[in-house]
């Protein structure tokens, strides 16, 4: 698949989140959504983008927008990873790669020499007519709110 751009219409995906329940992409037409890709549930940068959403939930619902976080981890632990941080919003388990792949974002990465597949940390914004608004493809992790803030202002 060729690499997502803005204006374009927003790969459509159904996971389950974090209580099994399934999650579509069609759930949120007429709204707008944060969808942030992030590699692990409990890892430090992880944490501190989740809680950045957490701390910023409020004023980033008050606008209209909706989050919804991603990673190939599964129900279980996004139900761990929510009750430790105390998170409002959804996380959907993307357990078979569906939706990391069809956003681009499952990519070969590499860490002491060693190569392996992994999500690469992306925000996309996706409008209330479901096509991409703006992506964010280098994500400060103590500021993503914000940053996703500054990119539509």
């Amino acid at each position: 698949m060729s690499e997502l751009k803005i204006g374009d219409t927003a790969p459509i995906f159904t996971a389950n989140n974090q209580n099994g329940k399934p999650v579509s992409l069609g759930d949120f037409k007429g709204k707008k959504v944060i969808l942030y890709f992030y590699p692990k549930d409990n890892t430090p940068g992880c944490t501190a983008e989740a809680c950045d959403f957490r701390d910023n939930y409020q004023s980033l619902t008050s606008k209209g927008f909706e989050v919804i976080g991603v990673s190939t981890d599964d129900e279980k632990s996004h139900q761990k990873f929510i009750a430790k941080y105390e998170l409002p919003f959804t996380l959907l388990a993307d357990t078979d790669k569906e939706i990391v792949e069809k956003y681009g974002v499952w990519v070969e990465k590499s860490m002491y020499g060693k190569s392996y597949m992994g999500i690469a940390r992306k925000t996309f914004l996706i409008d209330e007519e479901g096509k991409i608004a703006t992506i964010i493809d280098k994500v400060d992790t103590k500021n993503s709110s914000q940053q996703m803030l500054e990119a539509i202002s």
